[in-house]
């Protein structure tokens, strides 16, 4: 925690890898996933005379060279840009702290951001920069030790929730723990303590792992929608596809700490198989379908690492096998990057700060 309370503060929150059961955290379900220390979101605040948000020179781009410009722009980034984020993050955390009788000092700040996550390449890019702009916001109010670790990820997603993304839980559980994470979402435990259960893991358990992904990927944040109702409508196959998948990742826990590494790449494939099955080949864009394709085509296991945009791959033949991976994906033109993973991103005070349940 900052103690000169002129000092800048600067924190990074880690694009994250949903290595098996997604999507069923937006179900009740249950996931892993670890923080992907390839890419990163970083916040920085400092004290000033006047609260600021500073757009990003590039992410936030309100000065053009012409028309067509802009709607080039548009057209292949979107309106979304980072201030919005911040300006969400802001307000939800004020709220937070206001409803909960949490008193805040009166001093002002300047927030800007940076970030080299992917767009569009379900890493949650989005809610990276929201959790590293919360943590920065937790030191300078000096309220770090009175926001439970385990409400954080939902003070995150309601600030995205606000803005009209459709998300889960998972990446900001993910973001805020760091390291591997393994979640349950079981209603009966949101009901009873307003969160999911979740339990860090040892993160030398894991495998090599391969990241690849496209350089234009589809959009990953429309892929729910169709299948989110259905579930709502009571649809049966839906409905134990979803309990299939949280499954998967109760096994993928006990594969892992067993070091079962055959059984992680069938699970693996498995995920991404239901998915499929439920959310359709039109859904899920033929370039994601090609790029797990390219991965199975050499024998390795596959899944998306979210929405689509990007997929994990693990090479159960060793090191032969990704070089056959690594020439494939570059052959279809993905880009292929052995994966980095993060260890736990807690301190001492966040670690003061978690249920003891």
């Amino acid at each position: 925690m900052a103690t000169d309370k002129n000092a800048a503060i600067e924190h990074k929150a880690y694009a994250r890898v949903g290595l098996l059961g997604n999507p069923s955290d937006v179900y009740y379900g249950r996931t892993i996933s670890f923080s992907l220390g390839n890419f990163w979101a970083g916040v920085r605040l400092e004290p000033s005379k006047d609260l600021v948000i500073v757009p990003h020179p590039t992410h936030d781009l309100v000065q053009f060279d012409s028309l067509p410009h802009l709607v080039n722009r548009l057209q292949s980034d979107g309106y979304y840009g980072g201030v919005r984020l911040l300006m969400a993050i802001c307000k939800r955390f004020h709220e937070y702290c206001k409803g909960n009788g949490i008193s805040l000092h009166d001093r002002n700040f300047t927030m800007s951001y940076d970030t080299n996550i992917p767009r569009q390449t379900g890493l949650s890019g989005s809610s990276a920069i929201v959790c590293a702009a919360l943590s920065c916001l937790l030191d300078f109010y000096q309220v770090r030790h009175l926001i439970k670790v385990e409400v954080r990820p939902s003070l995150i997603l309601n600030a995205e929730k606000e803005l009209g993304i459709v998300a889960g839980l998972q990446d900001r559980v993910a973001q805020v723990y760091g390291g591997l994470i393994y979640m349950d979402f079981n209603k009966k435990i949101i009901e009873d303590l307003g969160h999911g259960e979740y339990i860090p893991m040892d993160v030398g358990l894991l495998p090599p792992l391969y990241l690849i992904y496209a350089e234009n990927p589809s959009d990953s944040g429309k892929v729910h929608s169709t299948v989110q109702q259905r579930w709502l409508n009571g649809d049966q196959f839906i409905i134990s596809s979803m309990e299939e998948i949280a499954n998967i990742a109760l096994e993928g826990r006990t594969a892992l700490i067993e070091k079962d590494y055959a059984k992680l790449g069938s699970l693996m494939n498995r995920n991404f198989d239901l998915r499929r099955q439920m959310f359709g080949d039109n859904a899920l864009g033929t370039l994601n379908i090609e790029m797990i394709e390219v991965a199975r085509c050499v024998g390795a296991a596959t899944k998306f690492t979210g929405s689509g945009g990007a997929a994990i791959v693990f090479c159960p033949d060793g090191d032969s096998q990704v070089q056959l991976l690594e020439d494939a994906c570059k052959k279809a033109c993905f880009v292929f990057e052995p994966v980095q993973v993060i260890p736990s991103l807690l301190n001492e005070i966040d670690r003061g700060t978690m249920s003891t349940r």
